[in-house]
């Protein structure tokens, strides 16, 4: 005899039960798209990216306050303004320091280095002060000559004339190192006439002396004296 009992089949809403659910689709993180902004302003940093570089040397110093000048802005110029008079402020480190900062790229340390060490060798007795640290300066100077940005040659363009402005002819020893970048960069019509005019701001300085070595690098160079 056929059993009473009978199984009835599963209907359309059950098998949906009863059946495994199925995977959510998991929706890919959408990365944020570089601004427009971002190749037009390249100097731009934001400091709350991830993937902002690590401040420069000169820059963590500067944020610590180890640099004893802030930037002021004007409405016609900047201007900067020192913790305690230039004169009280030891040389070493603070002019190698200065020197290091012409690299820079980036606003307001562009300003800061450049017109800070202008400023440090105006104050009185500053030759005394300086001519011992020639030896870290120039290899300074000649990173800063050496750069690719056009903006931070002329920097260090201008603090080596400042520069031989105040130790005069203690600087000829160590120039040749320097006039390497000079003729190479002399031989773009770009930044031929701002060369020649430091170079015969060089020999101003340096004396007659210097007129050998810079010919030794640059023999096209004219004398101011001749």
């Amino acid at each position: 005899m056929s059993s009473g009992i009978q199984i009835k089949p599963k209907t359309a809403v059950q098998k949906i039960k009863t059946s495994s659910p199925l995977p959510r689709s998991v929706e890919p993180a959408i990365k944020p798209q570089p601004k427009p902004s971002d190749k037009l302003n390249p100097k731009t940093i934001d400091p709350f990216s991830a993937y902002s570089q690590p401040p420069s040397t000169f820059a963590a110093i500067y944020a610590k306050g180890g640099i004893p000048c802030r930037l002021v802005h004007g409405s016609v110029k900047h201007r900067l303004q020192w913790e305690c008079l230039p004169e009280t402020v030891p040389f070493d480190p603070l002019l190698v320091t200065l020197a290091e900062g012409l690299r820079e790229t980036k606003h307001p340390y562009t300003f800061v280095s450049k017109e800070g060490f202008k400023e440090l060798l105006m104050v009185e007795g500053a030759t005394e002060k300086a001519i011992p640290l020639l030896p870290r300066l120039v290899p300074v100077l000649k990173t800063a000559l050496a750069h690719s940005d056009d903006e931070v040659f002329g920097r260090g363009l201008d603090a080596l004339v400042q520069l031989s402005a105040v130790v005069g002819p203690s600087l000829n020893g160590h120039l040749k190192h320097l006039l390497t970048n000079l003729s190479r960069r002399s031989m773009h019509k770009k930044f031929r006439e701002e060369i020649t005019v430091a170079l015969e701001k060089l020999e101003q300085y340096g004396g007659k002396a210097t007129v050998a070595i810079i010919k030794s690098k640059i023999p096209t160079y004219c004398s101011i004296f001749s």
